[in-house]
């Protein structure tokens, strides 16, 4: 008997109009588009406006509505949603549960995934999971922040970096020998102290006293951080390259988290790749956290064709990190 795998059969994506650009974010912070360019390089970025009223479900809604436009499928057949994002629409219900009842997806069941920055990744192993064992067949995977509410524009070493976006894959079993073929992840946690944040939790729960400190915002220790991700990721990529007994030559795209354009750049020179087969763009879409790899695949959908080696790969917060091999299912 063959073996099933869980192969992408389309992608969506979407990113909010509102266009963030560096000249702004110098307006309020002492900043210039120089500095972020050569220190990020982040051109701009998009952000969902808080006076929208909406969140991460009203991003997710639209990534799905431009899968369906693409991709032809009844929202019934959906058994299962997987949801990785840290800025839920709210504490509970989970964001799972309000994107199901608001795109017709009504027969499935789903749950949030926390995983910060590799929230696709993990999203994925576990869809793979659930598909390979035979006990689903259709598996909607979603993965996006919207990180501007959590960014302190006071901060000139963070404000730069963070953006909003989602993006949504359909896997499906196949017993072809594409789709997911091998995972590597990796958590961490002894990594609080670079890279956090602390308020809103049960140990800091929101109070006068937390928002009086900015407890509510992202805050890392970017030179460690930096450090650390090129490192796991770099290695985690060897390392899966290595046990699925391929040759770089093999690998047809990597696709990195969109954390920071000096760290994809290291990343790519230590696997000695090309940077014309690592997925950028950073440079307009910002670090969207667990939405920038599938805003990657979005991006680069109608470059990929059937068959293609394709590396996943991605550092969080946790920390968690690791990398996802897959061969490509389908020509846009």
């Amino acid at each position: 008997m063959n073996k099933v795998h869980a192969v992408i059969t389309g992608i969506g994506g979407y990113i909010p109009e509102y266009v963030l650009t560096n000249e702004e974010i110098s307006t309020y912070v002492d900043t210039s588009n120089e500095w972020i360019l050569q220190r990020i390089g982040i051109k701009e970025r998009r952000i969902l406006k808080p006076e929208e009223g909406v969140g991460v479900t009203y991003l997710a809604e639209k990534a799905i509505e431009d899968l369906r436009s693409k991709k032809d499928f009844d929202p019934l057949e959906i058994e299962a949603i997987i949801f990785a994002t840290s800025t839920p629409d709210y504490i509970l219900p989970n964001s799972a549960s309000l994107i199901a009842y608001k795109t017709g997806m009504t027969n499935a069941f789903g749950f949030d995934l926390s995983a910060a920055c590799s929230g696709y990744i993990y999203a994925l192993e576990v869809a793979s999971v659930y598909i390979s064992s035979g006990k689903y067949k259709k598996v909607m995977v979603i993965a996006g922040d919207v990180l501007s509410v959590l960014t302190d524009t006071l901060d000139r070493n963070t404000c730069p970096i963070f953006s909003d976006a989602c993006g949504v894959a359909l896997l499906e079993a196949t017993t072809e020998e594409e789709g997911i073929i091998d995972s590597i992840l990796h958590v961490d946690g002894n990594s609080l102290e670079y890279l956090h944040m602390l308020g809103g939790g049960s140990v800091h729960p929101a109070s006068h006293e937390t928002v009086d400190q900015r407890m509510h915002f992202i805050q890392q220790d970017g030179k460690v951080v930096f450090k650390r991700a090129v490192t796991s990721m770099a290695e985690v990529c060897e390392e899966i390259i290595q046990k699925n007994h391929l040759t770089k030559d093999d690998v047809k795209w990597v696709v990195p988290h969109q954390a920071n354009l000096r760290i994809i750049e290291a990343v790519a020179s230590r696997l000695d790749i090309p940077l014309d087969k690592v997925m950028v763009n950073i440079d307009k879409y910002g670090n969207s956290s667990a939405g920038t790899i599938p805003l990657c695949l979005w991006d680069w959908e109608k470059h990929m064709r059937k068959g293609d080696n394709v590396i996943l790969t991605a550092f969080g917060a946790g920390y968690t990190w690791g990398a996802v091999y897959l061969k490509w299912g389908y020509n846009a």
